[in-house]
């Protein structure tokens, strides 16, 4: 008669054994996360003080929305430190200093950024005017939605170019606008998400101007850069 062998029980394993136990690196890479958006939400708080400030004195920002817009003129720059502090972020993980990081990139990028916000800021000034003249016109049906699309177009290359101005250092910022304009274009389900956040951002700064600052624009801004570094990365790829 034969013999059926029988296979020895396996030991069973227990729940350390299938669930790897998160290491430094992990804990480390989720604090570089969370200190660089803290951090880099107060500085832009900082860099903005005035634009931030009146928000939380004025009841009615839209009521004056031109003096706002004027104010924003300091947002670009500010957006050129927090988009370095994600950059060393990338590179170099939890040891990045994002405060470092903010005024390296702030300094570097105010001479290309500046300028960027200067323009962008008469241009979009020079459009509310437009739409708030052509509402009472009888080609109000054309011509607003012209409006709104050059608008939009308008802060989609704007952020971009300050974008490429921490990712390509070394170029023109005539360059700079060139490729905004083209990938902001082309890539424009990126440019719609990038206003989709933005806008999120601008109705929390309103709405509860120091919580909104506190909390809103570095985690949402990231997503932003993200977009932008994507971009650009597959550009320079491409090319």
């Amino acid at each position: 008669m034969t013999s059926v062998a029988q296979h020895p029980s396996r030991p069973r394993r227990g729940l350390a054994g299938r669930i790897p136990s998160p290491g430094f690196e992990t804990f480390g890479g989720i604090f570089g996360f969370i200190y660089t958006f803290l951090a880099g939400n107060v500085m832009m708080a900082l860099a903005n003080a005035p634009l931030v400030l009146c928000l939380a004195l004025v009841a009615d920002p839209l009521a004056a929305w031109p003096f706002f817009l004027a104010l924003s003129v300091t947002v670009p720059p500010s957006l050129a430190g927090l988009f370095a502090s994600f950059q060393a972020l990338n590179d170099d993980g939890a040891a990045a200093r994002p405060v470092t990081s903010f005024l390296r990139g702030y300094r570097r990028g105010f001479r290309r950024a500046a300028p960027l916000g200067l323009a962008a800021v008469a241009v979009l000034l020079f459009l509310g005017v437009d739409l708030a003249i052509v509402q009472s016109m009888p080609a109000a049906a054309i011509l607003l939605p012209v409006i709104m699309v050059a608008a939009a177009v308008t802060v989609s290359v704007a952020v971009m170019a300050v974008a490429g101005v921490v990712i390509l250092p070394d170029a023109g910022l005539k360059s700079l606008l060139k490729a905004s304009l083209y990938l902001s274009v082309k890539r424009w389900y990126l440019s719609l998400a990038m206003l989709v956040l933005l806008g999120i951002i601008a109705s929390a700064a309103l709405l509860q101007p120091v919580l909104g600052v506190a909390l809103a624009p570095a985690p949402l801004l990231f997503v932003v850069w993200s977009n932008a570094a994507f971009a650009f990365s597959t550009a320079l790829r491409t090319s």
